[in-house]
């Protein structure tokens, strides 16, 4: 694990490096664009707007985030060259997995943690105030998440390029975030081929609505019961494990050609 850990810090590194954090810092003020642009249509003062337009810009960011960051990771090793010199030190291919999902999942998570307190402040200059509890219950949850959407990435990623990774993440997530939770309702009114189609889709797709909780944000409906919490961040866990070991399977046996790569 140790190993995975220095793994995890050259992605930090890399990521100052290559200057992604005034990406961050972009996003950060279209966030704050976005809800301080309210007030051009007389809602800045509904802090239920500005609660919802900041849940929802975070969510979106951290999603495009997650799958552009962790789609690059391995393919840039490859194409660089400097997936030999990793591979020659007594490092495995799984712990190369798991340091390069770790780097990424930190990163994202740490830009989710600017994205949520920049909301917050906002609603609290107009006012407003968030349920302490249930904004926790929701960030974890969305850091869950964004553990699953980063594990998608790298499996992508062992066996694709860097541009058809991040296609291919788009297509599943974007899936199981617009389709999955309305599934349940299309399944009543839809039969045969295209029924068993939608009831595969159910079960295969990762089940993102249970990670967001921005409806009891915005309404102040109160902290979610914990069985439920943990419930959700268990299988959230097994999620992003089952990625992780797909992308280990996927490249435990993949060789690399120094003449292919240059």
């Amino acid at each position: 694990m140790k190993r995975a850990w220095t793994l995890a810090t050259i992605v930090w590194l890399e990521m100052i490096r290559r200057k992604d954090i005034y990406v961050l810092f972009i996003m950060l003020a279209a966030l704050l664009v976005a809800m301080i642009a309210l007030d051009v249509f007389g809602l800045g003062q509904v802090t239920g707007y500005v609660k919802d337009i900041g849940l929802l810009a975070a969510w979106l960011l951290g999603w495009i985030l997650a799958i552009n960051t962790s789609i690059r990771q391995l393919p840039q090793e490859e194409t660089r060259g400097t997936i030999f010199p990793l591979l020659a030190k007594p490092v495995t291919r799984w712990e190369l997995i798991v340091g390069k999902w770790l780097g990424v999942w930190v990163v994202v998570m740490t830009a989710m943690l600017l994205f949520y307190l920049t909301t917050w402040g906002v609603v609290a200059l107009k006012g407003g105030a968030f349920n302490p509890l249930t904004l926790i219950q929701a960030f974890v949850l969305h850091a869950v998440a964004l553990a699953v959407l980063v594990a998608i990435g790298i499996a992508l990623s062992t066996r694709l390029n860097a541009d058809a990774a991040a296609a291919m993440a788009y297509v599943l997530t974007g899936a199981a975030f617009a389709i999955v939770p309305h599934i349940s309702m299309l399944l009543a009114v839809t039969t045969g081929l295209r029924g068993a189609l939608l009831n595969a889709l159910y079960y295969l797709l990762p089940h993102f609505e249970l990670f967001d909780l921005r409806r009891r944000l915005v309404h102040d409906w109160g902290a979610a019961e914990g069985l439920a919490v943990g419930g959700a961040t268990l299988y959230g866990a097994l999620l992003t494990l089952g990625f992780l070991l797909l992308a280990w399977i996927g490249y435990r046996r993949k060789r690399f050609s120094r003449g292919e790569i240059l």
